[in-house]
């Protein structure tokens, strides 16, 4: 599972070592408006919310940290991965079955559900695919190359076989 999700997450890394802080912070693009750089702080947001909780095994994933250097320059969002990339490579597989309580707000208020920690590590790894996705038509849009033709493409998704 680790392995998976550093793979993914390095693919992050690749795209921010080779786009300018300008598109990386660029929110010009419709209909959202976001910017690569908002995407990557929130995707790495919702890693970092499991490592705070675990020490009392309760991840509340609505207290982001929201950290505006890493959504704004290409190094410090570098560094935060590999921050992430660090935590992650410590923890114990054996350990994935632990239950940690998962607080989030659905749209209604706070809910509080049981996550094996493996649950919620697949969790946040999906919630990366899917916010590389939203990333690749803003990529396109800025005319940067995507980092791999795996980027965003979630393993279970057909592909297409005409190129």
């Amino acid at each position: 599972m680790i392995e998976a999700i550093e793979k993914n997450l390095q693919r992050g890394i690749q795209l921010l070592q080779n786009i300018s802080d300008e598109d990386y912070r660029n929110t010009s693009i419709a209909p959202y408006y976001s910017s690569i750089g908002t995407h990557t702080r929130h995707i790495l947001d919702v890693f970092d919310c499991i490592f705070e909780g675990l020490p009392v095994d309760e991840i509340n994933l609505v207290n982001r940290k929201r950290n505006n250097l890493a959504e704004n320059f290409t190094e410090k969002g570098i560094d935060y991965f590999n921050t992430i990339l660090k935590k992650l490579k410590q923890l114990d597989q054996s350990e994935f079955d632990r239950i940690v309580k998962v607080k989030d707000d659905l749209g209604l208020g706070i809910v509080t559900a049981n996550y094996t920690l493996g649950s919620i590590l697949i969790q946040a790894h999906s919630h990366a695919i899917h916010h590389f996705a939203s990333l690749g038509y803003v990529i396109f849009q800025l005319g940067i190359e995507l980092p791999d033709e795996d980027f965003g493409f979630n393993p279970t998704t057909p592909k297409s076989k005409s190129n």
